[in-house]
């Protein structure tokens, strides 16, 4: 099955996830849809010192958009602070703070689940009665198309038992994403959710991560802005909101979580056990 999962997604990509599918995808773009002004709002968005983040804070900032960067490196995020505010003229506040090998935090958690799964639960979850209290809030999170070659799995949330897998990790991740935005939909009416796949990219995620994917795909990446896209769309337009809450979108448009036949659905005892784990891990980290 995972053969099969990773044949028809990796299919699915040369024709949809190119920059030639994003071209395709565009000329049904509604271009009013982003004719917004955005002042007086405020967007946080984290990795927004490079590649997809950088790009959609430089769209929202110049949409007037104040613009909150959480970034892992104060160095980068400060040159692109520097940066996002010349082309934009508008303020930034910055908060500075895939591996292919298993690698533990200082805290002894394993790399990608804390910073795609966990720290995006902890972000949100924390965030969640501040949003409830502000007109249109929106929670966007970048997933993975990757995400469609996995099935949930609860038991294993830090990849301890096998071999260690660093893309296959990543894609579990972004499959966790996926459940966690249809659940906080469902949980949190006033608050409008989205997860979104950027496409193939052209970021110095993708070049350091996946070097012999970036070489041999390098011609038909997206840009990073082609890749920002739908972030800013979900983040900026009110036709965004005019889709219920909780999809995944690709190219403006909300889009199958499932392959066909690939036996990837989840129950709901899997995916509650999930929140409940993230929720046991987050109580160790929260002040």
């Amino acid at each position: 099955m995972s053969f099969y999962r990773n044949a028809v997604w990796f299919m699915k990509g040369l024709q949809e996830y190119t920059k030639s599918g994003y071209e395709t995808a565009a000329k049904h773009f509604v271009p009013s849809d982003l004719d917004v002004n955005l002042s007086g709002r405020s967007f946080i968005i984290t990795g927004a010192n490079s590649g997809i983040g950088k790009a959609a804070a430089q769209e929202i900032a110049s949409r007037g958009g104040t613009i909150h960067m959480v970034c892992r490196d104060k160095g980068r995020a400060e040159a692109a602070k520097a940066e996002i505010i010349a082309n934009s003229k508008n303020q930034v506040n910055n908060a500075g703070c895939m591996v292919n090998q298993r690698e533990l935090t200082e805290e002894g958690l394993e790399k990608n689940f804390a910073t795609n799964t966990l720290g995006t639960y902890i972000l949100t979850t924390a965030l969640i009665p501040a949003l409830k209290k502000v007109e249109d809030p929106r929670v966007i999170t970048v997933s993975s198309g990757g995400m469609l070659t996995q099935k949930l799995n609860v038991d294993d949330l830090q990849f301890e038992k096998g071999t260690f897998d660093g893309t296959m990790a990543y894609a579990q991740n972004k499959r966790q994403q996926v459940i966690l935005t249809e659940r906080w939909a469902f949980q949190h009416k006033e608050i409008h959710f989205s997860s979104m796949h950027p496409g193939w990219a052209d970021t110095p995620a993708v070049q350091s991560s996946m070097p012999s994917f970036h070489a041999k795909m390098q011609s038909r990446l997206r840009s990073e802005a082609m890749g920002a896209d739908t972030v800013v769309w979900l983040a900026a337009s009110a036709a965004a909101t005019q889709n219920p809450s909780g999809l995944f979108f690709q190219d403006r448009k909300p889009v199958a979580t499932h392959l066909p036949l690939a036996l990837s659905r989840s129950s709901p005892q899997e995916e509650e056990k999930l929140l409940v784990e993230l929720e046991e891990f987050a109580l160790k980290f929260k002040p």
